[in-house]
């Protein structure tokens, strides 16, 4: 059993995930003067500081100010019990209930509060429990609702006037789950269940040494794949992309420790073949043809992003400057971070990977001729797109060589269930197609 000192507990500069019913957002804690949005809720994240990781909070109206959509209201966040937490059935200590709902008649005048006297109550501060006591208390067809019916009706005032929050920390499925929600392009389109298949097929855990392309995923993929090779162990990720800074929101927001964080080294993959091939001065061997459309990283650019810089940091396409690729910032002593980076992946390179993963945007072909001589023999491939053509040609050009052998090319479809009594079935609404996978075995 955990003690209490070994909760992770809510501190300055972590993402965390805040959580209201259903609803889930990433917010970074940066400052005590922090605050996080919810519709047409804003909340003040100072009370935070120092709580376990899954407390569950009240927001207790502040101020509320006239706005062009409505009220906006500005809450603090106070600390409360599981007490407080009863259902409104609970609460209002609701008992009776109609045989069917045959003779109400849904003609909108069911209701005898207005619309002023419910934002009144709201204006007052009353609690989320007391506005639903007297919806249904002024209601003329509730007591003769189902049970069932009596339920969603709370459920949607509930929805509509729930006053609490939870603090999660952040994991790999709640991250894809607000990013695919969000903006399923921020991911590829990558579904938790087509995660879940990437990181099977690769292999990837304590051990070895792993090699990743993804052309912006928000950092999710190396995230994923750091997380299962786990603290504490000998396994390395080299994550190549094509930007001159890498997208590691994901990978802040996990807040993994430091030693692990040191094992992905991520480098800009034109330039790390460049360092690989032409830093041996004693044989000259021919680059294979990766489209250098990113150039190499500047040093000029930030690590990590900043409030003046996107946490979705979309690929720079200008090249940097000779001078500056060389000397890196103004000032600075020593080699830029890029090409220390670029060191260290290179030696992997030389050494050889244990399974290489791909999730391009563009077309995978060249991308596969060029990292595929850096894997071991009879180590798994996995090739994701959101176009199945492409992977289709890549399939037959494999086949074809015969570099790649036992080539499977799949695609995922998820459905999802509500699991209540009496009333399991599918999700009305669900997500459609989550790209495709190519996953094989090398040859030698």
């Amino acid at each position: 059993m955990a003690t209490e000192e070994a909760i992770p507990r809510i501190q300055l500069g972590d993402y965390i995930v805040i959580q209201r019913q259903k609803y889930t957002k990433l917010q970074k804690f940066g400052s005590l003067d922090t605050t996080a949005t919810l519709g047409k809720e804003t909340l003040e994240l100072k009370s935070l500081l120092d709580q376990p990781y899954g407390s569950t909070f009240k927001m207790c109206v502040k101020e509320t100010k006239p706005g062009k959509r409505g009220a906006q209201r500005q809450h603090t966040l106070e600390l409360c019990s599981e007490t407080e937490l009863r259902s409104t059935r609970e609460v209002l200590g609701i008992s009776s209930s109609g045989a069917d709902n045959r003779d109400i008649c849904d003609d909108g005048e069911a209701q005898t509060l207005k619309p002023e006297d419910i934002a009144q109550l709201r204006e007052e501060g009353n609690d989320s429990s007391k506005i639903i006591e007297k919806l249904v208390e002024n209601s003329k067809t509730f007591h003769n609702r189902t049970e069932y019916s009596q339920e969603k009706y709370l459920l949607k005032k509930e929805k509509k006037y729930f006053e609490f929050v939870q603090i999660r920390q952040p994991t790999i499925r709640l991250m894809l789950d607000i990013f695919y929600r969000q903006d399923s392009e921020k991911v590829m389109g990558i579904r938790v269940d087509t995660l879940s298949q990437i990181i099977s097929y690769s292999g990837v855990c304590g051990f070895g040494s792993y090699l990743l392309y993804e052309s912006g995923t928000n950092g999710l993929l190396p995230a994923a794949m750091l997380n299962s090779i786990g603290a504490g162990t000998e396994g390395t990720l080299v994550h190549m992309h094509p930007g001159n800074v890498p997208q590691k929101q994901a990978l802040l927001a996990l807040k993994l420790p430091l030693e692990q964080q040191q094992r992905c080294i991520s480098v800009n993959l034109y330039s790390v073949l460049r360092e690989f091939y032409q830093g041996e001065e004693a044989k000259v061997t021919e680059i294979p043809a990766v489209e250098p459309s990113e150039g190499e990283p500047q040093e000029t650019q930030p690590e990590t992003p900043t409030e003046e810089q996107p946490e979705a940091v979309e690929p720079i396409t200008k090249k940097p400057k000779l001078d500056e690729s060389k000397n890196g910032r103004e000032g600075a002593k020593g080699p830029p971070r890029w090409h220390l980076e670029n060191k260290r992946a290179t030696a992997l390179m030389h050494a050889e990977f244990d399974s290489l993963v791909v999730a391009a945007k563009e077309h995978p072909s060249s991308i596969l001729h060029a990292l595929l001589p850096l894997v071991k023999p009879s180590r798994p491939v996995v090739v994701f797109s959101t176009c199945k053509e492409l992977l289709q040609e890549t399939f037959m050009e494999l086949k074809t060589t015969g570099k790649v052998t036992g080539l499977h090319l799949t695609s995922n479809w998820l459905r999802t269930y509500q699991i209540l009594p009496n009333r399991t079935h599918p999700e009305v609404n669900m997500s459609g197609n989550s790209g495709y996978l190519l996953t094989g075995y090398t040859l030698r």
